[in-house]
């Protein structure tokens, strides 16, 4: 029988999942619909939207040029103007006055102007009218003048230069400096209207002067934080070409995004003006097309995809279930509910594999399930290993004679009484050493032996020989918990517990042992014996928890303790030093005596 069944799951292989039919079909029909028309489309269109991009692109620079140009040109051509005026007539008198007021007038844009030279003093001229309208104080303009002296005299040795001045000023303002004779004058101007024009349309542009700073653009933000773009690999390339005019495709160094770039220089303080427009944004008339393709493309699809799973849903549902299961399974985990409802091959699939997880789950209840599942992964392999471990045992105190009571009371029922009683001990006891990391290895009827440091481990024996500790004063808060829990004292059925731990740490062997037909996780050794030797000391010595020199070393300033009298141990040539645990070393309650611990748990020391 067993044959009959390997010989059908060997020969049962899937050549085409319902998975890959999927794929391919969908595959097909996008690599036929869409591919095709985007290809088409591309192959068209494309370079006649190209083209159309640069030529447009390089006209919107030139025009963008042309009235950065002009505006800078009739700024210095009307400075140049009024210098000339003012030096003919004089600067202190009537006619000075009204050749500035006639300045302003024409050049309402125009907010203060000062010229310097050689041998006189600095002269600023204000446009009242244009503060007053923005509500500007006009010492602004004088302390303006005055940080900047020396580009006065920079500009005085025959070089134009053009400055952001809107951080200063707190609002989009361009400072030139125009040489004159020996000396230099400025002109503060607003380009309003330029940042206007530079950002309609679809290829927004921008002036940059001759080290990079923008002194016009449509986002007033980049003019008030003074945002320099010498380090763009398109303004280097600009500045290093001999070219007045030129356009190449760029990225941008933030976004990343492919740009058309183009890029005329002015003859006037080395400035220039950028325009760019998105690459991508030139083929949005494509996007467009292919996007009313899509649709119907996605109609398609939508048809195909609602065929295909109408007709699969069937068996990809109840495929998925079971392999959620089997992954479940996989990771340990028994209890689960597995829901078939087909009643094809594939139910009959679900029904077996139900029956399977059932009979894992009652295995699970005979074995250490994290260890079954840590052996099958492969995580623990045959043989043995040294480890320095934690052992632990305990038992509860005169268990036989309460059996006995249970079946001086109950009868025929004391063994289904005794087991319902025992069972919740145990899992109250398996709770402390799984929470703490250890690993429950056996139990042997009331007695329960577990260790730490062996098949889990926290990386340091002493943290291991804390975790043993631990859930020992875990299993005492319980133990504690459940006495309390007892309705009435006297109850047969659920008798007081008391329970002794014994706690030793050392190099023991771990390993899977036993024969083909059945193996446990287990650890052999003489620090296992001792652990067990320590624990029968608990009922003599009136304690409840004990741990040997070896533990006491590794966790002695965690807990507080009390040494016990030495005891011979058999096997050991001298006297055993052993330690009763009393409490955490920083526990702000429950006991700090020994005393007070066989207080808490009811115990009582015999007197011979």
């Amino acid at each position: 029988m067993e044959k009959k069944v390997y010989k059908k799951r060997a020969t049962d292989k899937v050549r085409f999942s319902i998975g890959a039919k999927l794929i391919t079909i969908i595959t097909i029909i996008v690599l036929v619909s869409l591919g095709s028309i985007t290809m088409l489309a591309s192959w068209l269109i494309r370079e006649d939207l190209k083209i159309a991009a640069e030529v447009n692109n390089i006209e919107a620079n030139r025009r963008s040029a042309a009235e950065a140009e002009d505006l800078l040109v009739n700024m210095r051509t009307y400075s140049l103007i009024l210098l000339q005026t003012l030096h003919i007539i004089g600067r202190d008198n009537e006619a000075a006055q009204e050749a500035a007021d006639f300045f302003f007038e024409q050049n309402q844009q125009a907010a203060a102007f000062a010229y310097n030279l050689p041998g006189q003093p600095e002269h600023i001229l204000i446009n009242k009218k244009f503060f007053s309208s923005r509500s500007m104080d006009t010492s602004l303009a004088d302390s303006f003048f005055i940080t900047n002296s020396r580009t006065f005299m920079q500009a005085a040795s025959g070089e134009t230069i053009a400055l952001n001045a809107s951080p200063h000023f707190n609002r989009s303002l361009i400072a030139l400096f125009i040489p004159w004779q020996n000396g230099a004058a400025s002109v503060i101007f607003s380009p309003e209207k330029l940042n206007e024009s530079f950002g309609s349309g679809s290829n927004p542009s921008y002036l940059v002067n001759n080290k990079g700073d923008i002194l016009a653009h449509l986002n007033s933000t980049v003019l008030l934080e003074e945002v320099n773009v010498s380090e763009d690999s398109f303004i280097r390339l600009m500045q290093e070409s001999p070219d007045r005019s030129r356009q190449m495709i760029t990225q941008d160094g933030e976004s990343e995004l492919r740009l058309y770039s183009a890029f005329t220089k002015i003859n006037i303080g080395g400035c220039a003006v950028i325009t760019s427009i998105e690459y991508d944004k030139v083929f949005e008339g494509i996007i467009a097309t292919t996007r009313r393709n899509l649709y119907l493309t996605a109609a398609v699809l939508f048809i195909s995809i609602m065929f295909i799973w109408f007709f699969s849903k069937s068996i990809s549902i109840p495929l998925k279930s079971l392999t959620g299961a089997a992954r479940n399974i996989e990771g340990g985990q028994f209890d689960q509910e597995i829901k078939i409802k087909s009643g094809d091959e594939i139910g009959l699939l679900g029904h077996s594999f139900r029956r399977m997880n059932y009979a894992l789950r009652i295995f699970g209840r005979f074995t250490n399930r994290d260890l079954a599942v840590k052996a099958m992964r492969g995580e623990i392999k045959p043989g043995g290993l040294s480890k320095h471990a934690t052992i632990f045992f305990s038992d509860i105190r005169d268990f036989t004679e309460k059996s006995e009571k249970f079946t001086d009371v109950f009868g025929e029922d004391a063994s289904n009484r005794i087991v319902f009683w025992l069972n919740n001990y145990l899992s109250k006891m398996v709770e402390c050493v799984e929470e703490t990391g250890g690993v429950v290895d056996k139990f042997i009827g009331d007695a329960v032996m577990a260790h730490w440091g062996t098949a889990y481990t926290s990386g340091d024996p002493a943290k291991d020989a804390y975790n043993g500790v631990n859930a020992a004063l875990m299993m005492r808060s319980a133990v504690v918990n459940i006495n309390k829990e007892r309705k009435d004292p006297n109850d047969p059925g659920n008798p007081f517990i008391q329970i002794g731990c014994g706690i030793n740490t050392g190099i023991v062997t771990a390993g899977q042992i036993g024969s083909d037909l059945r193996m446990e996780y287990t650890v052999i050794g003489d620090p296992v014996n001792l652990a067990s030797r320590v624990e029968s000391l608990n009922k003599t010595l009136g304690t409840d928890i004990l741990i040997s020199e070896d533990t006491w070393n590794l966790v002695n300033e965690h807990f507080l303790t009390k040494e016990m009298p030495p005891v011979t141990v058999k096997g050991k040539a001298k006297p055993v030093r052993i330690f009763a645990v009393i409490n955490y070393a920083n526990a702000v309650e429950g006991p700090t005596t020994l005393s007070e611990v066989r207080s808490l748990l009811g115990i009582t020391v015999s007197k011979k």
